[in-house]
């Protein structure tokens, strides 16, 4: 064999490597025969960079009306695209080859009495690029929709229920969209805690099938943002991340122990001991390393006359967070409070044996 052969027959074995793994690429993606081509009419064509991923479901509580989105992607920020949401108006998650004027404007389609379904007919009728769009929303009144394009990338799908639609493209298969879908219906709590069970549930699916990066999750609420000012009652977001819904999980247990911090303050100022002890001990179980919801556990339990159980909750707070010496010799800790925690020796012991930095 000469080496001319040799060398030609390398070159065809090296074709025929980069051609299997192209398929092998394009296969991960799953049927492409559903992949836009490109057009000669000025619509978008598929680009894999601009590609918004992902899985997500809306929700709405009838209890509360509070309305919400939750979403995970193998995108990078994919909060900073998908979620839109505004208290008694309704929650949109616009995806795949997102558009994002489908937030503001659907939400102002809402707002002005169109339904879900009327929300999302009007939206892709004025978009050319209507076949890469996916959609769900959710209205103040619960009525759900989603929509899928013929040109998103498979698999893609989506399914609605009472309060709720649930969608995703280039997923593991349907049995992601059918587990978010039947999560949300069968779990009980507030609205982001079941939100955030039917994302797990989907991740456990599957998920989207290029793999896992970002994550977020977003709950209106009329006057439930800081200070009572905007309707942000829970706004978190995981930009990139190995793991991001456990990562919104767990971010979502803080938001959760400082609402629940919030709730007991103002029940004491209220006078309400009872709902003050529960949703303090409630703010501990969700962050149990803060010391600063432990300090207003110690504070009700001071309110209420339970000294040793104050005393308790004080040196818990204290081990968790020695700076609360300094923050209280500073003027930035209730006197009064370390005053009485100082009666108890579990906690005067421990006040003791740390050094203030003034």
């Amino acid at each position: 064999m000469t080496r001319r052969t040799q060398g030609g027959l390398v070159v065809a074995a090296i074709t025929v490597l980069a051609l299997a793994a192209g398929a092998l690429l394009m296969a991960s993606v799953g049927d492409t025969s559903r992949q836009p081509a490109a057009s000669g009419d000025g619509t978008a064509t598929a680009d894999v960079g601009k590609l918004i991923a992902t899985f997500s479901v809306v929700g709405f509580d009838p209890a509360t009306g509070d309305l919400g989105i939750a979403v995970q992607s193998k995108f990078f920020a994919v909060g900073a695209v998908v979620p839109w949401a505004r208290a008694g108006v309704g929650a949109i998650a616009t995806q795949s080859y997102a558009n994002t004027a489908f937030g503001p404007d659907g939400l102002e389609l809402l707002a002005s009495g169109a339904s879900a379904a009327d929300a999302i007919s009007q939206l892709v009728a004025s978009d050319p690029d209507q076949e890469l769009r996916q959609l769900g929303i959710v209205d103040a009144r619960g009525r759900a929709a989603t929509f899928t394009g013929q040109a998103c990338l498979p698999w893609a799908g989506g399914r609605t229920g009472e309060h709720y639609a649930a969608q995703g493209n280039v997923l593991a298969g349907p049995g992601v969209v059918e587990a978010m879908a039947d999560t949300f219906e069968t779990t009980a709590g507030d609205l982001a805690s079941r939100l955030v069970a039917a994302l797990a549930a989907g991740q456990a699916a599957g998920g989207d099938a290029r793999g896992r990066q970002s994550a977020a999750l977003v709950v209106v609420r009329e006057g439930g943002g800081y200070g009572g000012h905007n309707d942000r009652y829970i706004d978190l977001r995981v930009d990139d991340h190995a793991a991001p819904v456990r990562e919104l999980r767990r971010l979502l247990h803080l938001r959760h122990a400082q609402l629940e911090s919030t709730r007991a303050t103002r029940a004491l100022e209220d006078g309400d001991h009872a709902l003050a002890l529960s949703s303090a001990q409630a703010a501990v179980e969700y962050h149990p390393e803060d010391g600063a919801t432990w300090l207003i556990l110690a504070r009700v339990h001071v309110a209420r006359d339970e000294v040793a159980a104050a005393g308790e909750a004080g040196r818990q707070a204290l081990l968790r967070d020695p700076w609360l010496k300094s923050a209280a010799l500073r003027g930035l800790v209730d006197k009064g409070l370390i005053e009485r925690l100082l009666q108890v020796d579990v906690f005067a012991r421990l006040w003791e044996s740390l050094e203030a930095e003034l």
